[in-house]
């Protein structure tokens, strides 16, 4: 395959990987006393015996080497009101990402304030996937909250309402 063709097929997956609505979440584990986070649109369930969530992280994220080296990690799963939020953990690099977001610990793992649902996970398995390593995360504990899930879609923050 060119180098042209490759270009092609990645920017036409990239427009069709756009179209599908994804929910978006902060990642977090804490490992030698630092936080570490960064928000993710592919998580998905895995199994639900026993509970299981799958986690897509960049190969070379200092989040994925801590959560490796922590092995646990938690899933904030974003409220529609959290788009900034989003933004600060998907922008920033290293330091600063909990800079002026609330938060506590939970199970030993930072616990965005106002998420819609929080996962604790231990860390099962790590996956190559490409430029990404999948992690596979046991759920060890679980809450949910009401209101509306933060959506990404066509490059665009929103929710999903049933028609």
């Amino acid at each position: 395959m060119t180098a042209q063709l490759e270009t092609d097929i990645q920017h036409d997956f990239r427009q069709a990987m756009a179209s599908v609505a994804t929910p978006v979440s902060v990642v977090t584990t804490t490992w030698d006393d630092e936080h570490y986070g960064a928000t993710v649109s592919a998580f998905s369930s895995l199994s639900m015996d026993p509970p299981m969530v799958l986690v897509s992280l960049d190969r070379r994220s200092a989040l994925l080497t801590a959560i490796r080296s922590a092995g646990r990690f938690g899933l904030n799963i974003l409220a529609v009101s959290q788009a900034s939020t989003a933004l600060q953990f998907a922008s920033s690099r290293g330091v600063g990402k909990f800079d002026g977001v609330v938060w506590r610990p939970d199970a030993g793992l930072p616990r965005l304030d106002g998420a819609l649902s929080w996962l604790a996970c231990d860390l099962v398995e790590l996956v190559q996937g490409g430029d990404h390593v999948i992690a596979l995360g046991a759920v060890a504990s679980v809450e949910t909250g009401e209101g509306f899930p933060l959506t990404y879609h066509r490059r665009i923050f929103g929710t999903h309402l049933a028609l």
